[in-house]
Formats: structure tokens, C-alpha cells, sequence
């Protein structure tokens, strides 16, 4: 009797371990637009002007503000002339190569995943 009960317990414990391992696992959810921005663009940019400057200008109200025009940050030549300001379309350019959109651009980031990108601006949009 002792012999029936292990073993039907042991193919109980199988029969479990069988279905665990044939459930799918709940979906990651992706990271939001905020915890993005604070994970791959802080390090360089704040999104504040009362905070101290960084290495990469405040982005504060980036979306509609003429590029390379905060005062008190020194940009390079070539963003300083920009004639033109950020919108969806310019920032998810940017993001993805910054170089091409504004040859000469000094800064290093690249972003390949668009809906990474997409997080970021919409994040962004929200700050205005």
C-alpha cells in the first residue's frame, strides 16, 4: 500500500511539473518612456533648468523649442547653427543617429529600437 501512495504522489509531483512547464510566461512589460529616459539619456541631460548642467544640454521643453538654443549651454558649431526646431520626427532622426541629422553633432547615443525611441519622445512630450 506504502509503494501505491509514493507512487502516485511522485506522478502527481510529474504531472505539476509538466503543466508549470507548459504555461506560458506573462509578457514582459516594457520599460515606460520615464525609466527609459532615466536609464539611457540622464547620465547626460536633465530636464530641468534650476538643476546643475550636464555633459548634454536640459531637455526641458525640447519638443517645439528651436535646437541648439538653451541659454547658458555651449553647443557645438554645428548644433548651434541648426535652423530648425524639435519635433516628433526630428527627435526620433536624432535619436537614431545624431550625426545624420546634424553632421558634426557631438553627441554619441544611438538608438536602434524605434518603439525604445517612440518611449523616450513620448516621455518627452509629457515634460512640455
Amino acid at each position: 500500500m506504502r509503494a501505491i501512495v509514493l507512487g502516485l504522489c511522485t506522478a502527481m509531483v510529474l504531472m505539476v511539473r509538466v503543466a508549470d512547464a507548459q504555461m506560458p510566461l506573462p509578457a514582459a512589460k516594457p520599460p515606460d518612456g520615464a525609466t527609459l529616459f532615466k536609464q539611457q539619456c540622464a547620465v547626460c541631460h536633465t530636464l530641468s533648468l534650476s538643476e546643475p548642467v550636464r555633459q548634454g544640454p536640459p531637455l526641458v521643453k525640447i519638443v517645439g523649442r528651436p535646437a541648439g538654443k538653451v541659454e547658458g549651454f555651449h553647443y557645438s558649431d554645428p548644433l548651434a547653427k541648426a535652423d530648425f526646431a524639435w519635433d516628433e520626427t526630428r527627435l526620433d532622426a536624432w535619436l537614431s543617429n545624431p550625426q545624420a541629422v546634424i553632421p558634426g553633432a557631438t553627441m554619441v547615443y544611438r538608438q536602434a529600437k524605434p518603439e525604445t525611441r517612440a518611449a523616450i519622445i513620448a516621455y518627452l512630450k509629457e515634460q512640455n
